[in-house]
C-alpha cells in the first residue's frame, strides 16, 4: 500500500513537469486578488461591517485575517506549490489517502458556492445591464420579485456561468490571468471614482461615522467575532481551494509569504474602499432601515429604487453594479477553476472539456438556487460558511502538524524579514487557529440549523 501510494506521488510530481504556470508574478497576484475580490468584499463586507459595530468590525476583521487569514493562506500556499496539484492531488501528497475527504470539502465548496453565487450573479448582470439600457425601475421591489427566481433569475443565472466557462477554457496565463489583468485594474478605478463621488453627498458624514466611529462593546459579541471570522475566510477565498491551486501554478522562486501580505492587503483595500461608498450612500439615501432588514433587499431593492429617484442615479447605478459584476466573475472563475483543476489532475481530462463538464454541472444544479431564494439562503449558510471553515480548519492541522516539507517550502524565495516570521506561522497554525476555527465552525452550525428551522420547519 505504501509502495503504491509512493509511486502514486512521484507520478504526480512527473506530471507536474508540464503543468501550467502563471505567466508574471503580477498575473497571479491580480488572479488571486480576483479570487479573493468579489461579492463578499464589495458588499458583503459593508452590510456585515454595519451589523458588527462599523470600525469596530473593521479592526475585528483586520486582526483575524492576521492571525488566521494570513497563516491557513500560506498553508494553502506551501500544499498547492510543492505538490504542483489541485486540493485532492495536494492533500493525497502532503497527508496520505485519508486526508482526500477533506479535499472534497474543497471541492465540494467550490461547486455548490458557484452554483449559488452565480445566481446573484446573474442578477447583478442584469441590473448593471438595465442600468445602462433602460435605467433603473420605478417599482424595485417588485421588479426584484418577478426576477429573482423562475426562467428570469435562471437565465442570467446561465448566462453568467457561461462567461466563466469560456475564460477558465482559455488556461491559467491565457484565459484566468489575462481576464484577471484587464478586470481588476478596472474594478480599481470604478470603486475609487465612486468613493470620491460619494464624499460629496449631503449626509456622507454620517455614513462615515457610522463606518468608522467603533462601537467597542460589539468587540464583546461571540456572534460578531464569529462573523468576522467567517468574512475573512470568505473574503480572503479560503477553505475553497482557490489559493492552493493558484499556487500549483507557480515557480519555486516565489516569495509565498510577501504575495499572501499583498493579497490579503490588496483584498482588504477593496473591501474597504467599498465602504466608503456603500456607507455614505446609505445614509445619504436613508436606506439605514433597508440595510438592517436584509443584505439581499437593500442591494436589489434598496439601492435601485433609489437610484431610480436620485439626479444622475442611473450613472452612478451603471457603475455600482458594473464593479459588482467584474468582482463577482474574477471570483466566480476562481470556484470554476478549482473544480476543473482537480478533473484534470485526477482524471486527465483536457482543460476545454472539463470546464466545460464542470460548467454544465455546477449550471444545471444551479437551477435550485435560481428556483427558490431558501434554497439559495441554505446552500450559502451550509457551503458558503460552514464547509470552507471546516476545509480551513483541516488545512491548518494538516501542514501545522504533519506535512513534511513545509516550513522549506514557504522558505524557498523568502526574504531575511520573512524567513524570520515562519516560525511564528507554524505557532499560529499549530496552536492559535484550531481553537478560534473551532469556535466559528460551532457558531456556523447554530446558524444553519436557525436557517432550517425558519425556513423548513416554521421556527
Amino acid at each position: 500500500m505504501s509502495d503504491r501510494f509512493d509511486a502514486e506521488v512521484q507520478a504526480h510530481a512527473e506530471d507536474s513537469i508540464q503543468r501550467e504556470v502563471f505567466g508574471t508574478r503580477l498575473g497571479f497576484i491580480l488572479a488571486a486578488v480576483g479570487s479573493a475580490v468579489g461579492l463578499g468584499n464589495m458588499w458583503r463586507f459593508s452590510y456585515t461591517a454595519s451589523e458588527g459595530g462599523g470600525a469596530a468590525f473593521v479592526f475585528l476583521y483586520v486582526i483575524l485575517t492576521l492571525i488566521i487569514g494570513i497563516p491557513i493562506m500560506l498553508a494553502e500556499f506551501a500544499a498547492g506549490r510543492k505538490s504542483r496539484r489541485s486540493p485532492i492531488g495536494a492533500l493525497r501528497e502532503a497527508g496520505g489517502p485519508k486526508w482526500i475527504p477533506v479535499a472534497f470539502f474543497y471541492v465540494g465548496a467550490g461547486f455548490l458556492i458557484l452554483s449559488y453565487y452565480s445566481v446573484i450573479a446573474g442578477w447583478v448582470v442584469r441590473y448593471a445591464f438595465e442600468a445602462i439600457t433602460i435605467g433603473f425601475p420605478a417599482d424595485a421591489g417588485a421588479h426584484f420579485e418577478a426576477i429573482s427566481t423562475g426562467p428570469q433569475a435562471m437565465s442570467y443565472h446561465l448566462l453568467f456561468m457561461i462567461f466563466t466557462v469560456i475564460i477558465v477554457m482559455g488556461g491559467v496565463e491565457k484565459g484566468i490571468e489575462r481576464a484577471s489583468s484587464l478586470m481588476m485594474p478596472a474594478l480599481f478605478f470604478i470603486l475609487v471614482g465612486l468613493a470620491a463621488w460619494a464624499f460629496t453627498l449631503d449626509g456622507a458624514g454620517a455614513g462615515y461615522a457610522a463606518y468608522l466611529q467603533p462601537q467597542w462593546g460589539d468587540l464583546l459579541d461571540g456572534g460578531t467575532f464569529a462573523s468576522a471570522a467567517a468574512q475573512a475566510f470568505f473574503s480572503l477565498s479560503l477553505g475553497m481551494g482557490a489559493m492552493l491551486t493558484f499556487a500549483s501554478y507557480l515557480s519555486k522562486d516565489e516569495n509565498l509569504n510577501r504575495e499572501a501580505v499583498v493579497i490579503s492587503f490588496a483584498d482588504f483595500l477593496v473591501a474597504f474602499i467599498a465602504g466608503l461608498v456603500v456607507f455614505p450612500i446609505v445614509f445619504a439615501l436613508g436606506l439605514q432601515g433597508a440595510v438592517s432588514e436584509s443584505t439581499v433587499g437593500a442591494l436589489f431593492i434598496a439601492l435601485p429604487g433609489a437610484f431610480a429617484e436620485m439626479s444622475g442615479g442611473r450613472i452612478i447605478g451603471s457603475l455600482f453594479f458594473l464593479a459588482l459584476m467584474v468582482g463577482a466573475l474574477t471570483s466566480a472563475i476562481s470556484l470554476l477553476e478549482v473544480v476543473v483543476a482537480s478533473i484534470i489532475d485526477e482524471f486527465d481530462i483536457p482543460r476545454k472539456k472539463a470546464a466545460l463538464g464542470a460548467g454544465t454541472l455546477i449550471a444545471l444544479f444551479g437551477l435550485l438556487s435560481a428556483s427558490s431564494l431558501d434554497t439559495l439562503g441554505l446552500i450559502d449558510a451550509v457551503a458558503g460558511e460552514l464547509f470552507l471553515v471546516i476545509g480551513g480548519l483541516g488545512l491548518a492541522i494538516l501542514v501545522g502538524y504533519r506535512m513534511k516539507g513545509a516550513r522549506e517550502e514557504l522558505e524557498k524565495g523568502a526574504s531575511p524579514l520573512f524567513r524570520k516570521l515562519i516560525p511564528v506561522v507554524f505557532v499560529f497554525l499549530r496552536y492559535i487557529v484550531p481553537p478560534i476555527v473551532i469556535f466559528v465552525i460551532y457558531d456556523r452550525l447554530m446558524n444553519v440549523w436557525s436557517v432550517i428551522q425558519t425556513t423548513y420547519l416554521g421556527g
